[in-house]
């Protein structure tokens, strides 16, 4: 067992298998971790106990995950990551804006949601320290500066890295993609959002070779992982 972080993790899965699943590998991470397992408990336990983060499942009985992120909402930004059973469910997540801060679909390997909770906390973490981001948005100018440097982006580059570098960690859909750069360009198709991305990677790795920030969702979309 590794060494207890002092964090908490509160998992919300009315599969018992699978919230003891969750629950066991968070602890041999170090973390402490309980499970709720309707959505009513774990809005009162979110609100209770104040957890470091939740993992919740989108279909829960009493109250679904979708409301009771809403809700938590309302009263916290801890990290939540959303587990949906497919992928058009997640499509329909990311068009209702949950508020959620990543989605994992099932079937998933209980090692990658440990990850993903990992990375959530360590860039909830950046935040309360104002650790320095390496990048510099210039609004007025339509220009990004990535470590010191200007990156030669396209307006409408510009337009899809801000908005992935608004939300480190979300994950956004090819439409949502499509709807922020419409007024740039009214044509652009799902293929041409996929090749913008392929031009990002290559621009900021031309002065951060290590870059590797960008990541594909299968049959969703990017998210913009930063690691503090």
């Amino acid at each position: 067992m590794n060494t207890p972080t002092g964090k908490q993790v509160l998992v919300v899965e009315d599969d018992p298998k699978i919230a003891a699943l969750l629950v066991n590998y968070l602890l041999n991470e170090g973390y402490t971790a309980t499970a709720a397992h309707d959505g009513r408990e774990g809005l009162r336990l979110i609100k209770d106990r104040s957890p470091d983060a939740v993992i919740l499942d989108w279909m829960l009985p009493l109250m679904d995950g979708m409301a009771v992120c809403k809700a938590a909402r309302e009263f916290s930004d801890v990290p939540i990551i959303m587990l949906t059973a497919r992928v058009d469910e997640l499509d329909r997540l990311l068009g209702l804006d949950t508020g959620a801060d990543d989605y994992v679909c099932k079937p998933f390997a209980p090692r990658e949601v440990v990850a993903r909770v990992r990375a959530l906390l360590r860039r909830a973490e950046g935040r309360v320290k104002n650790t320095p981001l390496p990048w510099v948005i210039d609004e007025d100018s339509f220009r990004i500066n990535w470590q010191g440097q200007w990156l030669p982006l396209t307006r409408i580059e510009f337009v899809m890295l801000r908005l992935l570098l608004s939300r480190p960690g979300r994950v956004y859909s090819r439409e949502q993609l499509l709807s922020t750069v419409h007024d740039s360009q009214r044509d652009i198709s799902d293929r041409a959002i996929d090749t913008h991305i392929k031009n990002l990677r290559k621009k900021i790795q031309a002065v951060d070779a290590g870059f590797d920030g960008i990541a594909s969702v299968y049959g969703v979309g990017y998210r913009f992982d930063f690691q503090s």
